[in-house]
């Protein structure tokens, strides 16, 4: 079978667990608990095919909150501990979550989970009831509008596109680390729609920081130490917030690799970005973010070009654990 006809299988197998989930009763559309825009726009897309289906999650990130209330999409905060399910519950769908852990709330036991991501690694226990789509992809959102495109095109009204939109656009880094099918889900979200991309892509990127969020940048930055480990360049610093654009603008400065960790509230955690010339010599931040979690506990993942890991090891443990992982990850060459 080609991986055409593949994925094809996967989401005829996918709208067979939904259909019957529905069917049950209501089902949760369950968002990673970092509620970044490709976890929130998969989920709040993939609720408007079914009046069953309801968007929820502990968290929305910034930008996610700032699209959300300027759409008026539908979500549901959903408390951390003590969740409420809903009655005679019908299943749960589980977006851009690589593990359990990421979505922030115990689960129901014995309850049917659909897992949607496009994580490199994943960390799921399913059952015979249970099933996964774990795509290739850029995005979550591309997944959830080739199901729609299939199964349900009425739902993809304007607002649901620049929910699926805005996630990709976040999630590609502007699409700095897209590829073909990346562009192509671009292309059939906008096209027959009254979406001005110029415009929507400047509301996405308008992103305030009060003053001391400014002052937790600049000091990020004045941390900022630059390394060599193996045949790579490390730059890294630590920050109280805003860790991923941190770690933007230390790919600015020309580093191979940018590291952001953070300590609070007895947790750790690390963000990492690498530009796409370090991910076509061979690093993928995911899989070195999995591997820290492999050595010394904790959660780790993501894409080649931007990953995460948190856990309860010590701030400077959990970045010399990356930066060990770093150290012997091998390097393509140049072709010459």
């Amino acid at each position: 079978m080609n991986m055409k006809a593949s994925k094809e299988a996967e989401l005829h197998a996918f709208h067979a667990w939904l259909s019957a989930a529905c069917e049950r009763g209501p089902v949760p559309v369950l968002t990673g608990k970092n509620g970044d825009m490709d976890t929130v726009g998969s989920a709040i897309a993939l609720a408007a095919s079914n009046p069953n289906l309801m968007a929820c999650g502990v968290h929305l990130g910034r930008t996610a909150k700032r699209v959300v209330e300027e759409l008026q999409a539908p979500f549901r905060k959903i408390a951390p501990e003590r969740t409420s399910w809903p009655p005679s519950i019908g299943g749960i769908v589980i977006v851009d979550a690589a593990a359990a852990g990421q979505v922030g709330v115990d689960l129901p036991e014995g309850v049917p989970l659909c897992i949607i991501d496009h994580h490199a690694t994943s960390d799921w226990a399913l059952s015979e009831n249970d099933i996964n789509l774990q795509w290739d992809v850029r995005a979550t959102t591309q997944i959830i509008d080739k199901y729609l495109l299939k199964f349900a095109p009425k739902a993809r009204s304007e607002v649901v596109r620049k929910m699926l939109l805005a996630g990709l656009i976040t999630d590609t880094g502007r699409f700095r680390h897209a590829d073909g099918g990346a562009f192509e889900s671009a292309s059939q979200l906008l096209e027959e729609s009254g979406i001005d991309y110029a415009s929507f892509l400047q509301f996405i990127e308008s992103e305030s920081t009060s003053p001391s969020e400014r002052g937790s940048l600049l000091r990020g930055l004045s941390r900022a130490k630059s390394i060599e480990s193996g045949k790579w360049n490390i730059v890294h610093t630590y920050s109280g917030t805003l860790e991923g654009r941190l770690a933007s603008m230390l790919i600015g400065t020309g580093a191979e690799i940018a590291l952001v960790s953070r300590f609070r509230d007895g947790q750790t955690r690390l963000t990492a970005r690498a530009p796409r010339s370090s991910t076509q010599h061979g690093v993928h931040l995911g899989n070195l973010m999995a591997a820290v979690a492999e050595r010394i506990g904790g959660e780790g993942g993501g894409h080649d070009g931007a990953a995460g890991w948190s856990g309860k090891a010590d701030r400077i443990a959990a970045e010399s654990a990356f930066i060990a992982q770093v150290a012997i990850a091998n390097r393509k060459e140049d072709d010459s």
